[in-house]
């Protein structure tokens, strides 16, 4: 054997890669003392894969419930829990806020006499009693169906719905407060001016406190997101100081007998108070329309925060079919939509659901409903009872989980407009990444050679290196491979990074015999790909680098690296980059190895792409590149009815779209400060009384 021969890598057992089924949320019925389906309870994941919900609504029996019940996920059996201590009153409308893993931080609601709740609960989930904190500061006003969340031990609320006295009668009012509970001290700040609206949701991310969907003050379903930063203003980042007196919650005058029905019969108006404005810096974005931008003015939205991303989940109802729904996903980093599935790969038809909730890891959301068929429920219909559960892993639609999503840019730093322009890497990687392929004369350490196929070589996808041997995944004996003209330059590694972080290669050079310890080894994949592939090992980062993993093409190629190799994490990263990169130039590249390691959903939006600009794809390198059959195979994406026009029908499908409205052609997004004051409302403006 020549010394320069290298050990040729051979590939994993085909039944050991990780692969995504083409895969489809499944529906299973809850059993137990199923609740009914309430409005305006509170529905919250806790740790252990269990689902609580308290307090709500039953719209058939006119009550309002103080019940706890709790749903195990595992056995999918609901409880009703006993609990004890300072037990709350009945509302709806409320929040209750996971707090340190073990306690629910429940805050206002409306009670069965209309007044508005702006008393504080705690539940210990680990003995099920309730507790009276005592409150200091000036308690904020009563109210319902506003938004929560728990950052760095405060309790932010925003927003919602209150009511004011008058001659005619008591009135519902928007709020646009912002306040805070100090959970050290139990201090409630002042309260600020933010933005009005209720039925949103709020959630921190980075430094910044963001707000979207719900209804304004004109009684319309929003389109804009807000967010404000919380660092650098000591209001906001500093500790209350606790007060000596404690002040009553404000008291509204009972009206029995009538209780807020849903979003659309609440008519609204601005408080005439006004108050500073929150301290901080306060932005807003605006989404009018385009081909990702999810319809916000018709079907059932459930928002919620996962992964750095705000997802928008539409779901069917009476007026809204399967096909009109669809799972998106807002990147806040980019401020962009994209669209992750279609409804009909998500809903089956015969069911309404009425919760959403996501686990803390940002990686699964269930649904909960009931079901419509009154065929195939025993003894009638079952669309009185919350006894359906919808999960979906958001694993296989490309989002990594609160754990791997980036990082948001410190305070002070520019926002990007791209989340792969930079790279994420910090800490040990970076050191790492200092001597990563340097040769061992410079001082690196490195003692192990890797090789692979030049960039700039000639074959198409499917084209086989010619003398370069293959390997069967089952092979025992070593193969050694002699360099030739389209071997690349060496890559200098460690051999304990690669032992470390690549449990492959730390198999095979344990159980090989001593020919496989020639310090050498050649990887038969492009040269880009294969040191994108080892940069990963030692930053584990596939960020966009000047010199490395720079282009989707080369994230592609890792994406068959990471099925070969049975490395999960690395297929995850892979599969979000390349959802959210892909473009004219790469979709058919994408499509092919999408198909190639068995990533359907990856596969079907590369696919969708490659249909909707077709005439750009076929002339780019990328498609011209494909094989023979992975030509053919792609051109059967095409549905059998499929027609190319040209010609005369072509100039009427372009007046067509032509005549459509710049609402429905364009997408304009408009970026402004809200630091401008709220205007008041008209005091003689009456509004609409709830009936």
């Amino acid at each position: 054997m020549a010394m320069q021969d290298a050990y040729l890598m051979p590939t994993s057992q085909a039944g050991g890669r990780r692969t995504s089924a083409d895969y489809r949320p499944s529906i299973k019925k809850a059993q137990g003392h199923v609740p009914a389906c309430l409005v305006n309870a509170s529905v919250t994941y806790c740790s252990n894969d269990r689902i609580y919900a308290f307090g709500g609504f039953d719209q058939f029996t006119d009550e309002v419930y103080n019940h706890v019940l709790r749903l195990d996920l595992e056995t999918l059996r609901w409880e009703l829990v006993d609990n004890y201590g300072d037990i709350p009153g009945v509302r709806m409308g409320h929040t209750a806020t996971l707090y340190q893993g073990d306690k629910l931080i429940v805050f206002g609601g409306e009670n069965e006499h209309r007044e508005y709740l702006s008393d504080v609960v705690i539940l210990d989930l680990n003995t099920f009693t309730w507790a009276l904190p005592e409150i200091r500061g000036s308690i904020p006003r009563g109210r319902a169906r506003h938004a929560a969340v728990i950052h760095e031990d405060k309790l932010f609320i925003v927003g919602g719905v209150t009511g004011v006295g008058g001659v005619t009668g008591e009135k519902n009012v928007i709020l646009d407060d912002l306040t805070y509970l100090d959970l050290q001290t139990w201090t409630w700040s002042r309260t600020w001016s933010f933005t009005a609206r209720f039925d949103h949701t709020a959630w921190v991310w980075g430094t910044r406190l963001w707000i979207f969907g719900g209804l304004g003050p004109n009684m319309e379903r929003t389109t804009d997101i807000w967010w404000l930063d919380l660092k650098g203003s000591p209001s906001l980042a500093g500790n209350t100081t606790p007060q000596d007196s404690i002040s009553s919650p404000h008291q509204m005058s009972p009206r029995s007998g009538i209780y807020a029905a849903n979003s659309g019969s609440v008519q609204v108006r601005n408080l005439g108070r006004r108050k500073p404005v929150a301290p901080g810096a306060i932005s807003c974005l605006r989404f009018d329309s385009g081909p990702h931008v999810p319809s916000l003015f018709s079907g059932t939205h459930f928002h919620s925060f996962a992964s750095g991303v705000l997802l928008d989940l539409i779901t069917p109802s009476e007026t809204v079919r399967s096909h009109d729904c669809n799972l998106s996903a807002l990147d806040l980093n980019s401020l962009r939509w994209q669209r992750l599935a279609d409804g009909q790969e998500i809903f089956r038809p015969g069911y309404r659901w009425h919760y959403c909730t996501v686990n803390d890891t940002g990686t699964k959301a269930w649904l909960l409903g009931c079901s419509l068929d009154i065929a195939n429920v025993p003894g009638g219909s079952d669309e009185n009872h919350m006894s359906e559960v919808l999960t979906i892993d958001l694993e296989k639609y490309g989002l990594l989980g609160n754990g791997l999503s980036s990082e948001p840019p410190e305070q002070g730093a520019p926002w990007p407009s791209d989340p792969m322009g930079s790279s994420q890497v910090s800490g040990l990687g970076t050191d790492l990444a200092a001597v990563f392929d340097e040769p061992p004369e410079s001082g690196s350490g490195t003692d192990f050679v890797i090789t692979a196929i030049r960039d700039d070589h000639d074959g198409s996808i499917s084209e086989d290196m010619g003398d370069t041997p293959s390997v069967s995944p089952t092979q025992t004996q070593p193969t050694f491979v002699a360099q030739n003209r389209w071997t690349s330059e060496p890559i200098h590694v460690h051999l304990i990074i690669l032992q470390v972080r690549w449990p492959h290669f730390k198999r095979l050079y344990s159980a090989q015999m001593a020919e496989y310890h020639t310090k050498r080894m050649h990887i038969p994949e492009p040269y880009s790909v294969v040191r994108a592939f080892l940069y990963y090992l030692y930053t584990d980062s596939i960020s966009g680098h000047p010199d490395y993993c720079l282009s989707a093409i080369d994230v592609a190629g890792m994406l068959v690296m990471a099925n070969l190799y049975d490395m999960p994490k690395l297929r995850l990263l892979c599969v979000n980059r390349l959802s959210q990169e892909l473009d004219v130039d790469n979709a058919a590249i994408i499509w092919e190895r999408a198909g190639r390691t068995n990533e359907h959903w990856l596969m079907r939006r590369a696919a969708q792409f490659c249909m909707t600009y077709w005439g750009r794809v076929v002339r780019t390198d990328g498609f011209k590149s494909l094989s023979h059959q992975s030509l053919i195979q792609l051109c059967e994406v095409v549905d059998t009815e499929g027609r190319v026009f040209a010609g005369p029908e072509l100039e009427m499908v372009t007046f067509g779209a032509d005549c459509l409205s710049d609402r429905d052609k364009t997408s304009r997004m408009r970026l402004g400060s809200t630091a401008d004051e709220m205007s008041e409302a008209d005091a003689d403006d009456e509004g609409m009384e709830i009936s």
